[in-house]
Order: C-alpha cells, then structure tokens, then sequence
C-alpha cells in the first residue's frame, strides 16, 4: 500500500500518495518561480500602493476589482479565488488578521512605556512629595512610588491587549455568507497556515459580530484614560502653582502673546486625544447594538472608528513615553510642598498610638494641632514641644523625627508601599516581568 500525505489547496482537503505529492510540489515550485521571474508578476497590493492600478467602478467594490486584477495577470485560475468564500468571511478575516498585527505593535509600544517609567522611578527612591485625596494635600510618598502606581496600571493594559488577542487570534474565513459552504474546506488547515490559533466554531457569528473590535476600542480607551489621568498630573505639576517639574522644551510650546508662559502642549493634546478614541468605543457599540443576524451592511462603519482608534494610540504612546523621559524634577520643591498642607498628621497620630493612645483619641489630639496650626499660620514640625504638651501631656521630642516627611515616607515598609526598600524591590520585580513580555 503506497504512503499517502494530506494536503490543503484553498482551503480543500485532498489526499495524495507520495510520489503524486511530490510531482505536485514541483509542478507548484515551478509555477511559483517563474511568477516571481515574471516581470508582469509584481504584487498587485504593491501597485496599488504606488498608485498604478486604477479601479473600475463597474466591479462593485474591492474584492471584484482585486479578482478582476487578479484574473488580467494569471488568466482563468484567477476566477477560482473566490470558490468556497464570501466577502463577508473575507472582511471578518481581514479584520482580524490587521487587528492582530496591531495589537503586537501596541503592546511593544506600552511595554517601552513600562520600562521608561521604571527607570525614572529607579532615581527617585528618596525623592519626597506629597500624595493627593481630592487634589489636597494628604500624605508624604516618594516620586517612585507615584511612578509605579502607573506601571502597575499600564500592565493591566498590557495584560488587557494580550486578552483581547486570544479572542481576536479565531479565524472566521470558511463561514461563507453565514452558513458556510458544500465544499470541503479545511479551516483548521487554512488557520495554521494564516497563524491563528483556533477557527470560529459558528458561521453566523463568525461574520456578523465585531465584539473584538469593541473589545480593543475599549482596551485603548482604558490605556487612554490611564495616559490622560497622567497628562492632567504633569499639566498640574509643569503649572506656576505646583512647579514639581519642567517640560522638555520639545514637548510644550510659549504663548504667542505671553512671553512667561510654557504650555504642556502634548500632555494637553493627549489629554483631548483621549475623548477621540472614546468616541469610537461608544459608536462601535450603538452600531452593534440593534443589528440582527448575521451580516449587516452596518459593520463597514467598524473600520474607519477602529483605524482611528488604534492610530491614534499608536502616536500618544512613544510621544508620552519620551515626554516622560526628559522631564526635569524639582525636588525641593516638592518636599516643600510635602512639608506643607499637615501631610505629616497622620503619622503624627500613629506615634501617640504608639504610646498607647487609643487611635480614635489619637485622632482627636491631632485635629486640635492641626487647628492650632492654622489660627497660628504654622505647622507640625515648628511647634514647641510645650505647645504640644499644651494639647496632650503626653508628648516628648521624639514626635519630631516621627513627622520628618522623610521618615515619614521610609517608615511604610509595606508591601505597595512608598519606602526606598519597598518601591527598589518593586522595581527590580518589575525589570524581571519585562523579560517575559
């Protein structure tokens, strides 16, 4: 009995003895060289994208006018590249095999994000400024710690776009129209050799949903909103009031008429960049919405809001990323502020629990400094220690080095926590999880 081998030609399963097999893998070779040697055999996506094809009206849309190509170059073969295929499985494939390719390229951009973060915060282990509740000023943290609060938020983006790759990696190419078709294709065949990992298990839902492309819109909208929050942190620090840092003079602007200004132009267009891909999100979904089964002429309106989106990521993320890497930090003035706004009474009550006060007292005794502070027009760390006796005996000079805002900050050794030893542990584990992606 002669050894036979499987093979798939457009998709059909065919099964041949060897010796027939190997004749056939000459004959194709053959074909395939003299295509290529063939000066009339240049790709027709390469001279479409030169601009030396011109598309006949006549043929109804761009899957017609590529077969009518197609046949003009190769002859009547050409009429068998739609056997066993609709255009709307050819869309649904097409889709997902660009949106593939996207997604890989954004999830590198974010992980070069990740690792600029990183290392900026790797130099400011000890660099002292306060935390915010409600934009007020609430508890001393170190720059490192406020840096790797986002890391861990781009990671969940990260983790996000790896998530909405396994579901956009299903290939829907032999659904036909909707109920696939009588010949007998090979998708799983026709998957491996496309690179997608499973086939859809449904020939109407492999055509009619588009729940992959809202799934991105929506995972970019998230990394977005990340991106934003942070443009509206540096907007405020780059600002007169704060003055936390300073912008790169290649990523913000002066005023035409104001000659002291220094805009945040890319933190500010990233910030409204952000709405934008918003937009598409929600009109992805209100034209999914009332669709019934299965193709709709609706779906074309998926691309142009999904090509927008994903561009548009595509140029904030590297524009932030370098904004982020070029950034001046002014330290002083952010242990200024630190040392400002009480962001120490918290410690200062954890110290009086220390010596046994219970917390809710402790509490107390805290809020009456505080007030004696401000009708003083003073704070924490210059009262006396007879001015703290004043409001509870038992005070003793070993409250000053309790509320230092630098102790303040080292002293919270745990975990997710902004002391030097925690936020450098964090960062190393960090540098390690970058190896895997």
């Amino acid at each position: 009995m002669k050894e036979t081998t499987n093979v798939s030609i457009a998709g059909i399963a065919f099964r041949l003895d060897n010796e027939g097999y190997l004749q056939l893998k000459n004959y194709l070779t053959r074909i395939e060289l003299g295509y290529k040697n063939n000066p009339d055999g240049a790709e027709i996506l390469a001279d479409i994208e030169a601009g030396k094809v011109t598309f006949d009206e006549k043929a109804e849309d761009i899957h017609m006018n590529v077969e009518t190509i197609l046949i003009s170059r190769i002859g009547d073969v050409g009429k068998r590249l739609h056997t066993g295929r609709s255009r709307n499985d050819q869309v649904a494939l097409d889709i997902r095999m660009y949106t593939k390719k996207e997604i890989i390229a954004i999830k590198e951009l974010v992980k070069n994000l990740m690792v600029t973060l990183n290392d900026f915060a790797a130099n400011h282990t000890e660099t002292i400024l306060p935390g915010y509740t409600h934009l007020q000023r609430a508890q001393p943290v170190t720059l490192a710690h406020h840096l790797l609060a986002y890391v861990e938020m781009f990671k969940r983006d990260y983790d996000r776009l790896c998530d909405t790759y396994k579901r956009t990696d299903v290939m829907p190419l032999g659904s036909g129209a909707l109920a696939t078709t009588t010949y007998p294709l090979d998708r799983y065949a026709v998957a491996e050799e496309l690179g997608f990992a499973a086939i859809t298990m449904n020939s109407m839902d492999g055509v009619s949903d588009r729940d992959f492309c809202i799934e991105l819109a929506s995972t970019l909208s998230i990394l977005m909103m990340h991106l934003s929050r942070f443009c509206e942190e540096i907007i405020l620090w780059s600002s007169h009031e704060f003055h936390f840092i300073e912008l790169s003079d290649a990523y913000s602007t002066g005023s035409s008429i104001m000659p002291q200004k220094k805009n945040p132009d890319m933190a500010e267009l990233i910030r409204g960049k952000t709405g934008r891909v918003y937009g598409h999100l929600m009109a992805l979904l209100t034209t999914m919405k009332g669709l019934p089964l299965a193709y709709n002429k609706d779906m074309q309106e998926d691309k142009e809001g999904l090509f927008d989106a994903i561009d548009t990521v595509k140029m904030c993320v590297p524009v932030f990323t370098s904004m982020i890497a070029t950034i001046t930090v002014k330290k002083d003035a952010m242990l200024n502020a630190a040392k400002g706004g009480f962001t120490n009474a918290t410690d200062a009550a954890d110290w009086l629990v220390k010596q046994g006060v219970p917390f809710r007292d402790a509490h107390a005794i805290i809020g009456k400094l505080v007030l004696y502070c401000i009708e003083h027009n003073t704070n924490l760390d210059d009262l006396s220690l007879a001015e703290y006796k004043a409001i509870s005996p038992v005070f003793d000079e070993s409250v000053y080095a309790a509320i230092n805002v630098n102790e303040c900050a080292q002293a919270r050794k745990v975990i997710g926590g902004p002391a030097k030893e925690v936020t450098t542990a964090a960062i190393a584990a960090n540098k390690e999880y970058f190896k895997t992606i």
